[in-house]
């Protein structure tokens, strides 16, 4: 668990620094047609705050079934090349906040809890947990190929 939970502040201190960039490294993109380090970054702060919705209700109500998200609708139908980025940092820093509070809280204890994802099948709490630092690590590896 110890792992985890640096791995949860890690990503966050490295992603939070990222949204204070200027506009024109908010706009570039690590390859044609891929999103850019705007809209990655958005996209953290919206799958953080799913996967933590995801965190509490396994924890509060067990045996749930949880549904996947779109993540190019959200992009494109929550508009994210003009969503307000100070909104969405605020976001990310409070949501990852409580997630590493629930994963000291809850990871052991309670981490083979399962739910039924609606695209991936079974999964258990510390699936979900562990989901979100690969996720973010795989973003930011992204965002840092759009900045070199």
């Amino acid at each position: 668990m110890d792992h985890l939970i640096k791995n949860l502040q890690t990503t966050r201190a490295e992603t939070l620094a990222f949204f204070d960039l200027p506009a024109e490294d908010l706009a570039k993109t690590y390859a044609p047609g891929k999103w850019t380090v705007r809209e990655i970054l958005i996209h953290i702060a919206d799958a953080d705050s799913v996967m933590h919705e995801r965190i509490k209700r396994v924890i509060a109500e067990p045996k749930q079934v949880i549904w996947a998200f779109d993540q190019d609708n959200w992009c494109k139908n929550l508009d994210y090349r003009h969503f307000p980025i100070p909104i969405s940092k605020a976001l990310f820093d409070a949501t990852r906040r409580s997630i590493i509070f629930l994963a000291e809280q809850y990871y052991a204890s309670h981490g083979q809890r399962p739910f039924v994802h609606s695209e991936t099948g079974l999964r258990t709490l510390q699936d979900e947990f562990d989901k979100i630092t690969w996720h973010n690590a795989g973003h930011l590896d992204q965002i840092r190929q759009a900045l070199a």
